[in-house]
């Protein structure tokens, strides 16, 4: 579940040298527009209230019409220029993250060390099939709605999108990218200390736009290595009778035919990966926090909790099935 207090939504408190610079080029660009504003007011009050007298109107047009707009604008231009020129730069480390934009939630696949995902500049499908590998590659991870990286380290994630315009918006670790259908763009995000920090689509994408959030947990290293291998692995199998009923239920329930759950013969592409989900901090792309509760009452209902999803209510479990599911669910850490 969710921690209130460390998770983090605010780009006016960054965590990161990417948003510190967004941040720091906003208060230039917002400190210039007003100080402009203020002269320009400054100026049409004296004229009004000063006693009328003879002046230059061509030193004013040159210099107020033509040289100050024409510096300031230049020195703000240069300035926000190498901002993006910085944030922009590749990490000398390529991208091994690809998460891409559903309808309406957002699938995070970790690649296989060394795979490297299309650039955002690169579109044509020979340089498209040398630089990306083929989608039903096997991954190393498949989250949904999380991504973890470590701390320190510039991380590039390949985005994309499978229906609409999204666009991919964690404001305390950088800015906003867009999500395009058919191609790949990029971003690289870098944490400077362990936390958890809340991003959103910020490109309307239908009726569920508001309730498309996922969370980037930003880890030590050798946590990070650790938890990957962990959601490398497949499911155990399950230790207790209640367990295994639920296990059981899901598999004869049909939802193995849209979600996969890795050591198990769920192998579903349409819904989120199961795999691990009983570690997420949400269900449903932030809607819920996650635990049997949620998960339950999400398998029943999907459309009254967020009206519109691909997800149709379940109404093939018996009451304590649906606990058994929803027990099952929990369990897979």
């Amino acid at each position: 579940m969710s921690d209130p207090i460390r998770t983090l939504q605010s780009a006016l408190h960054p965590a990161s040298d990417a948003a510190a610079a967004i941040h720091q080029l906003t208060i230039v660009l917002t400190v210039g527009a007003g100080a402009i504003l203020v002269l320009v007011v400054a100026l049409a009050v004296y004229g009004a209230l000063s006693v009328p007298r003879k002046i230059s109107a061509r030193a004013w047009v040159i210099g107020g019409g033509i040289v100050f707009p024409v510096v300031v604008l230049a020195a703000l231009l240069v300035h926000a220029l190498r901002v993006g020129h910085a944030l922009s730069a590749p990490p000398a480390r390529p991208a091994e993250i690809e998460v891409t934009g559903k309808m309406w939630w957002w699938e995070v696949r970790y690649l296989p060390p060394g795979a490297r995902a299309l650039p955002g500049d690169v579109c044509t499908a020979a340089t498209r099939a040398a630089w990306e590998p083929p989608r039903d590659a096997a991954a190393t991870a498949v989250l949904a709605n999380e991504i973890y990286i470590p701390v320190g380290r510039p991380v590039e994630i390949a985005l994309k999108s499978d229906n609409v315009i999204h666009s991919f918006w964690v404001p305390a670790l950088a800015g906003k990218v867009d999500m395009i259908p058919g191609r790949t763009t990029r971003i690289v995000v870098q944490a400077r200390e362990p936390g958890v920090y809340r991003g959103q689509c910020a490109e309307y994408c239908g009726i569920q736009h508001s309730w498309m959030a996922f969370y980037v947990v930003a880890v030590p290293a050798g946590e990070y290595e650790q938890w990957l291998a962990n959601q490398a692995a497949p499911v155990k199998e399950p230790e207790h009778a209640f367990l295994r009923q639920g296990r059981d239920a899901f598999m004869s329930g049909g939802c193995g035919a849209c979600h996969a759950v890795r050591g198990t013969p769920a192998a579903g592409t349409l819904g989120p990966d199961l795999t691990h989900v009983g570690s997420r901090r949400s269900i449903a792309a932030g809607r819920l926090d996650n635990h049997a509760g949620t998960l339950a009452g999400w398998i029943a209902d999907p459309q009254s909790i967020k009206p519109g999803n691909l997800m149709p209510p379940t109404t093939v479990y018996t009451g304590e099935q649906l606990r058994a599911v929803a027990a099952w669910l929990e369990s897979l850490k």
